[in-house]
């Protein structure tokens, strides 16, 4: 059972939006948390950054972080934190075992991988991240 504290998940910010808003838009059926919720979280997100309504589609409902600022991020952990407890979600369960990446960062994302990394450091206890493992 994979489990992620929403209140102290030992991420960088950039890590845990990108890793929620994941799980929000999967289709696993073990996870805690139910769709709707899932969906409002992501809905709510996705209003943070557009003018549009949320897309519909599954594989459409992604976000941009590229030319996201510092309070952007900050502004979108806090509605992931508030709308879970909303509901009374602390923590987030799902039963799928952890998987390989299937590809290595294209040459067009190096440079964002760059700035994600020089924005949120990895920690010192953990290797820095090669090219294969984003």
């Amino acid at each position: 059972m994979q489990r992620l504290d929403l209140l102290s998940p030992g991420l960088p910010d950039i890590q845990f939006v990108l890793m929620v808003l994941a799980l929000c838009t999967s289709d696993l059926e073990t996870m805690n948390a139910p769709h709707s919720v899932r969906e409002t979280v992501f809905n709510r997100c996705w209003a943070l950054m557009h003018e549009s309504p949320p897309p519909v589609k599954t594989q459409e409902r992604v976000l941009d972080l590229t030319l996201s600022d510092e309070i952007t991020l900050e502004a979108l952990v806090h509605v992931i934190r508030q709308t879970f407890e909303e509901h009374g979600f602390v923590e987030l369960t799902w039963d799928h075992p952890p998987s390989e990446p299937t590809r290595e960062s294209t040459p067009e994302a190096r440079p964002l991988v760059e700035r994600l990394e020089q924005w949120e450091p990895p920690p010192d206890n953990l290797n820095p991240p090669s090219s294969s493992s984003n």
